[in-house]
């Protein structure tokens, strides 16, 4: 029983211990961006890939969601004659949940999990100890051109995944089952408002910033990992724990913005 409370006092310590680093991290990177010199080649080569690198598989995943999300809506609403609802029924889900979530959930598989595995490689090449002997402040240098692309990219494939997902929609409730085409977007113009589109940009915005920190500080602490793997081994495991924290952290954030934004 003692060795159980042992562990798990310590787990609970190490568990402080990551968030507390994690926080002093987004602190100096946050810290950094307001010391120049200011370089926008960076930020633009970071919001390339995370954004327009991804805008294929956004538009894939946005088109067959909003063709999921009417084939699905139509097959309820028909039920109880309200057909004509079904474009605010399929604005509303991509707009104030489907959107940002898929989206950030496509961009931490495709760009999420490489930013980890980059920043490791790096860590685990003594590059980033380079960097600091030559007095270049790696937050500066590295990672803040992450977190401002990130917090562009997302936005914005967010938004294009929103747009495709309401024609895929339109695709499936107009072309296919014969739903008015003005009952469709009028609808739409009629129910949504901007509290709604609103909840979309935080909860892009937020997920966003909490992909790109999650996948930086994981490869940038590589090193302090408890597990004392490293090589290609510790860069995969560090990865792969990148990709799941961060998933998580996009679905719980989700929740609760929801409860606040209500």
């Amino acid at each position: 029983m003692f060795r159980a409370i042992e562990r798990l006092g310590d787990r609970t310590l190490y568990f402080i211990e990551l968030w507390g680093q994690m926080g002093l991290f987004l602190f100096t990177t946050l810290a950094s961006l307001l010391r120049p010199p200011y370089q926008l080649h960076p930020i633009l080569k970071q919001i390339h890939f995370i954004g327009a690198r991804s805008t294929l598989v956004i538009l894939v995943a946005g088109v067959f969601t909003g063709m999921v999300v009417a084939l699905q809506f139509y097959d309820t609403l028909v039920r109880f004659g309200s057909v004509a609802m079904l474009g605010s029924a399929v604005a509303l889900a991509l707009i104030r949940e489907l959107g940002p979530v898929l989206s950030a959930l496509v961009v931490i598989g495709r760009a999420g999990s490489a930013i980890c595995a980059e920043i490791g490689i790096m860590r685990n090449d003594e590059q980033i100890d380079a960097l600091e002997c030559m007095a270049i402040d790696p937050y500066k240098y590295l990672i803040a051109p992450r977190i401002l692309g990130g917090l562009i990219a997302v936005p914005a494939l967010t938004m294009i995944f929103i747009v495709v997902g309401i024609f895929g929609g339109w695709f499936v409730g107009v072309v296919l089952f014969g739903v008015s085409e003005a009952a469709y977007f009028h609808g739409m113009y009629d129910t949504v408002v901007w509290h709604d589109v609103w909840m979309g940009v935080v909860k892009s915005f937020v997920f966003g910033l909490i992909i790109v920190w999650v996948a930086t500080v994981r490869g940038f602490f590589l090193h302090l990992d408890r597990s004392g793997v490293f090589g290609a081994e510790g860069v995969s495991r560090t990865t792969t724990n990148a990709v799941v924290f961060s998933t998580i952290g996009v679905l719980v954030s989700d929740y609760l913005i929801s409860a606040v934004m209500l």
